[in-house]
């Protein structure tokens, strides 16, 4: 639920994770009953009480944001971090992240040793890495004081 403030996402996702337990007692409370099937009151309560311990044990997960945290493991982890460069990479070589090695492709062209560079993929056990955008030097300011 991106762009949502984080109060009223959470209050959104426990709606929509209590959402089965409300629409199963009104069917056992009130749909049932009004054509004639009567639901034994512990029956009722057993079959709601099973439904909140289980919404009680995926909850932490689901309003902790389990469905959309960033992985903190793997290959994704390493996407948006900075290597530097060790050897260059033309567009092949190595990359240095976090004091371990990397094979390494620059896919912006070719990265000289020393410099800096963002991990925007990975293929296999390859980092795919870009340079950062070069600025323009800014065009020389003119002093009309005279």
């Amino acid at each position: 639920m991106a762009g949502r403030s984080g109060v009223s996402g959470r209050i959104l996702k426990f709606i929509a994770l209590t959402a089965d337990e409300i629409i199963v007692a009104v069917v056992l409370l009130a749909v049932l009953p009004a054509v004639g099937i009567d639901v034994p009151l512990p029956i009722t309560g057993l079959i709601l009480g099973v439904l909140l311990i289980k919404d009680i044990l995926i909850a932490p997960y689901v309003l902790g944001g389990g469905l959309e945290k960033k992985s903190s493991t793997g290959a994704e982890a390493l996407i948006g971090r900075e290597a530097r460069v060790i050897e260059d990479l033309t567009p092949r070589g190595t990359v240095k992240l976090d004091g371990e090695l990397w094979r390494a492709e620059c896919v912006n062209g070719i990265a000289k040793a020393g410099e800096r560079v963002k991990v925007v993929g990975v293929d296999g056990t390859t980092l795919l890495v870009e340079r950062p955008a070069k600025r323009e030097p800014a065009p020389p300011r003119r002093d009309y004081s005279s």
